[in-house]
């Protein structure tokens, strides 16, 4: 889990309906992913989850810009936007091989996309940073789903003291955007239990981690938002499968952006480590 401090830059600006006129012209709907993340060491070491990731980037329309919503950027209190041009890679990990922190992904940022993004979170005070880059929750499977990104690549933190209801509609505002050419990704897990995972090659998932990511995985094709905003309420694996909701909270983001007509496709279903589930799903 990573934190940052408050940024300095963003309140006073002054936004229009302009700004998002100018910079993001109409386009068609974009997709929407959730994309199950795992072990930092995938950004080095091909597997059919890596595989998986470059073709479903392939898959991808071109968008205008990538935002990225992933659970190693927390911000309690507010919301924070990434603003600078261009995006350092932030190594938000320790323990692993060199090779891991010489891992590169260049990439630009776009000032009037931050402030579009802004503009629509307005209501809860959205923070523009400067400080913050990308970190491997984001460039670990952008380096497969978009490996020389064309457009900006930004992201937005989670305000972990924000109850799940209240989180799920803050990512909701953004949803118009995606007709304006934004591509919306979360990353995280919704199985993320660490402490338990097993680290032996090949190793079977718990019984209880495969039943919450089956009974999830349901519940996601069903629509059925209030459960899965009240997961402690309404499964008893969910307090082994999601110890803390961190990196349940970016399947969050990505659900409050589906459009009521909307099916998801399901890719990567495996639970990893024992304790880690890949699930992901895209917009069909």
């Amino acid at each position: 889990m990573t934190t940052s401090t408050p940024s300095t830059s963003g309140p006073g600006v002054a936004y229009s309906v302009a700004d998002l006129e100018s910079r993001l012209s109409p386009s068609e709907r974009m997709p929407v992913l959730f994309v199950g993340h795992g072990n930092p060491m995938h950004a080095i070491r091909e597997s059919d989850y890596t595989r998986t990731w470059e073709h479903e980037g392939r898959r991808l329309p071109q968008a205008q810009a990538i935002v990225v919503i992933s659970a190693h950027w927390l911000t309690p209190g507010r919301t924070h936007i990434t603003d600078a041009p261009r995006n350092r890679v932030i190594y938000d990990f320790g323990g692993f091989p060199d090779e891991l922190y010489r891992v590169r992904y260049d990439s630009v940022g776009d000032h009037a996309v931050a402030q579009v993004l802004a503009h629509q979170l307005v209501e809860y005070e959205a923070a523009l940073d400067a400080q913050w880059g990308l970190d491997h929750g984001t460039w670990s499977i952008l380096k497969y789903l978009a490996p020389e990104p064309q457009v900006p690549v930004l992201q937005i933190s989670i305000d972990d003291t924000l109850p799940l209801p209240r989180l799920h509609d803050l990512y909701a505002r953004l949803r118009r955007l995606r007709h304006q050419g934004v591509l919306f990704i979360g990353s995280g897990n919704i199985v993320h239990a660490l402490g338990r995972a097993r680290w032996e090659p090949g190793a079977e998932a718990w019984d209880w981690a495969e039943q919450f990511d089956a009974d999830t995985a349901e519940a996601l094709v069903e629509r059925r938002v209030d459960a899965l905003l009240d997961p402690y309420g309404t499964w008893r694996e969910a307090r082994l499968a999601v110890p803390t909701d961190d990196h349940y909270r970016p399947m969050v983001a990505s659900l409050s952006l589906l459009e009521d007509d909307e099916e998801i496709r399901f890719f990567n279903t495996s639970v990893d480590m024992g304790s880690i589930g890949m699930r992901s799903f895209v917009t069909a």
